[in-house]
């Protein structure tokens, strides 16, 4: 018997890729150009790279079964355009709020204590000396972190600013009772976070409510000598006001895992600043996190295609 065809927007890791051709047979993207009669046989969509889909897209499939994210967020997939078809969406929720936490806490760490201009000077020939003067970074354990968005990521970014002796604040449309009980968290409005933390850091969704959330008012009512961590969506940021206020000292610096687009074209303004860090979309990226993504995302997959509910659906 054939094993179903499954469209992949993007290649697998070869150590990704045998987790699913075992069971599927994965077809390259650009078949939706391609003959009608070979996306006819087409299923399943898995979707690994963020490529978007909608309706052009399944108009082309006219026997999908499933949609498949490799990720928990869908902001690249028209989730109603889908499901509105009677085909089930399903992601990864859960899997990644380690790694991503753990790259939040990273990027707070690097841009607050001059890691990476340090490695770069510390390479090259101007380092002939201690000098206990340089590069003067700003302390994390005991400081004020805000955390926009306290969902599974953003209390897992709170359990660890714990360790560090960090008060935390937490802005989001509803309090969460539970969450200040066990994590000793402090309900705050948006505009009394930004204005009373050291490090703010971003775990939101990308809706249309939260494009933009950060723009020019938001980052100027920051402190000076604070800094904003994202590791939600790019998007969420409006990165011609954090541009400004990073070159004008609005705030001492960034720390970025995301950008819109993605990648930023190498020649973009961000690219040359100093006081930001910036890495290339790294939040779940581990051997160990990527593997149960994969798991999590074979099983939505195989139930959509054998019509059963799948595990981990998006509703």
């Amino acid at each position: 018997m054939p094993k179903p065809r499954v469209l992949l927007d993007v290649p697998f890791p070869e150590f990704l890729e045998a987790v699913f051709t075992e069971d599927c047979e994965l077809v390259p993207w650009d078949a939706l150009s391609g003959d009608a009669s070979e996306r006819a046989e087409v299923t399943g969509i898995l979707s690994y790279s963020h490529t978007p889909v909608g309706d052009a897209e399944l108009d082309l499939l006219p026997r999908l079964a499933v949609v498949s994210n490799y990720g928990v967020g869908v902001d690249h997939i028209d989730v109603a355009a889908v499901t509105a078809r009677g085909i089930p969406v399903g992601n990864t929720p859960g899997v990644v709020d380690g790694a991503t936490a753990d790259l939040a806490m990273a990027l707070l760490l690097a841009v607050a204590r001059n890691v990476v201009i340090g490695d770069a000077f510390a390479r090259g020939p101007a380092y002939r000396d201690v000098d206990p003067g340089r590069m003067l970074g700003r302390d994390v354990f005991g400081r004020t972190l805000g955390v926009v968005g306290l969902g599974r990521i953003g209390r897992e970014v709170a359990r660890r600013a714990r360790g560090f002796g960090m008060t935390v604040l937490y802005s989001q449309r509803r309090r969460d009772a539970a969450a200040e009980s066990v994590l000793g968290v402090r309900h705050a409005t948006l505009p009394a976070l930004l204005s009373e933390s050291d490090f703010v850091t971003l775990h939101v969704p990308l809706t249309p409510q939260t494009r933009g959330l950060i723009g020019e008012e938001e980052l100027y009512s920051m402190r000076k000598t604070a800094f904003l961590v994202n590791t939600a969506r790019g998007a969420v940021v409006d990165q011609d006001a954090l541009l400004r206020a990073l070159e004008e000292k609005r705030i001492a610096g960034a720390a970025i895992d995301v950008t819109d687009p993605e990648p930023l074209p190498r020649d973009h303004p961000l690219l040359r600043l100093e006081n930001l860090v910036i890495t290339p979309h790294l939040g779940t990226g581990t051997v160990q996190t990527r593997e149960r993504m994969a798991r999590m995302a074979r099983e939505n997959l195989l139930a959509g295609l054998a019509g059963r509910p799948l595990p981990y659906p998006v509703t």
